[in-house]
């Protein structure tokens, strides 16, 4: 695979089974255990793909770490995941409102962060360095999503989705009005890695629907094709 990661960590026994778990998935990796070695290590060739990034370092704070990053035009496109042991809410939106591609509160399952990293990767080669983020806040119609607090409201009432739910639907706004196979959401709303079958996916779209209460006529089934949401507002 010949894709470099870099693992900012001070605790070497995080940092081993980080880099042996990366390895093992046939990734490269290069380690670094404070603010200014993981910024020379950033500039070497090739740069890495992602940085999976301690907030609590022992020089720099991570987030400044991350803030010199994004200045940086040669870095700035390069995702980064946050790796804490601070899991507070505040934290969490510090993290996220930086840039962050995804937030990781320690302890964690290895595996979990490795289809996470897969995940996030996915997303960078499919948008590229130049596209624009997608929209944190979208209204359509009596649906209303904020997609980094993760929560939905419909027709002004807050629905309780579930994080699997909250993936499928952001899949069906942000391909509005396209038919999407029952293949493109599965590859789309679930993590690399997850055995699912199509009769499945049937089922989560028709729990969404449920929920969507009366935006949920909008997911529209197409028979042998998939589905497709409505970007008509009555």
């Amino acid at each position: 695979m010949d894709e470099a990661i870099l693992i900012v960590d001070d605790e070497p026994d995080l940092v081993a089974a980080l880099d042996y778990s990366l390895r093992r998935e046939g990734f490269v990796t290069r380690t670094a255990a404070s603010g200014h070695a993981a910024l020379e290590a950033v500039a070497l060739e090739p740069r890495p793909v992602l940085v999976l990034l301690d907030w609590m370092l022992p020089d720099l704070p991570g987030t400044e770490v991350f803030r010199r990053l994004r200045n940086d035009p040669s870095t700035a496109s390069i995702p980064v995941v946050m790796v804490t042991a601070r899991g507070e809410e505040v934290d969490r939106i510090v993290g996220l409102e930086l840039g962050a591609e995804d937030y990781i509160v320690k302890p964690f399952s290895i595996r979990e962060l490795v289809l996470r990293v897969r995940a996030v990767l996915r997303r960078s080669r499919v948008a590229g360095p130049d596209t624009p983020s997608p929209p944190d806040r979208m209204v359509s119609g009596a649906l209303v999503v904020h997609r980094e607090a993760h929560r939905a409201w419909v027709d002004g009432s807050e629905i309780d989705l579930t994080a699997q739910e909250f993936r499928l639907l952001l899949v069906f706004l942000d391909h509005a009005g396209r038919a999407l196979t029952r293949e493109q959401i599965l590859a789309d709303a679930w993590e690399d890695g997850v055995s699912i079958t199509e009769r499945a996916v049937d089922t989560h779209i028709k729990r969404l629907r449920r929920k969507l209460g009366t935006s949920g006529a909008r997911i529209e089934a197409i028979r042998g094709v998939g589905y497709r949401f409505s970007a008509n507002v009555e």
